[in-house]
């Protein structure tokens, strides 16, 4: 039979062992954490950057429709179909007036078209994103008028309304 002596001995032994892996274990780690963050190193690198083509505002096209009538007094939402053909969505930070408004060839008494656009403020809120190489409809709610000066030639008419789109990647 073994001693008591004996067997605290052993386990002195065992104890003093893992004393010992636990500081080398933490002698270890800590070293590698010092090297990870003393060392340094150089290098260069470059990087070109696309030119972003621009962003185009069409005309109605089949299929697209406007859900308003402008009246006189009134007002009625403008529908922008914006065309991206860039690889990256953009922003549509801004819409803007960029000439007359002008009604339709089959309107040509319409002279007087009493329209009027309203661009909505810049940034748009909420934001318009574009995706890559696609179209979109944007509808400017309320954004055209109509004064009571809009001569009666004009009943029935499509206006032509020019505005200029910002965007941004």
């Amino acid at each position: 039979m073994q001693s008591t002596r004996s067997m605290l001995r052993g386990t002195r032994v065992a104890g003093t062992a893992s004393a010992a892996t636990a500081a080398l274990c933490l002698l270890a780690g800590g070293g590698t954490a010092y090297a990870y963050w003393a060392t340094t190193g150089t290098g260069s690198g470059a990087a070109a950057a696309a030119p972003m083509q621009t962003v185009t505002v069409d005309a109605f096209v089949a299929g697209d429709s406007n859900r308003t009538s402008l009246v006189p007094g009134g007002s009625a939402d403008v529908i922008l179909r914006t065309s991206n053909p860039n690889a990256f969505a953009v922003q549509l930070y801004s819409v803007a007036s960029s000439g007359a408004i002008t009604a339709d060839a089959a309107h040509s008494g319409c002279t007087t078209t009493g329209v009027s656009f309203t661009a909505p403020d810049a940034p748009l809120a909420p934001a318009v994103t574009i995706p890559a190489n696609s179209s979109l409809l944007v509808t400017l709610p309320g954004a055209a008028g109509m004064s009571a000066q809009s001569q009666s030639a004009c009943q029935g008419a499509t206006f032509k309304i020019p505005v200029t789109v910002e965007a941004r990647r």
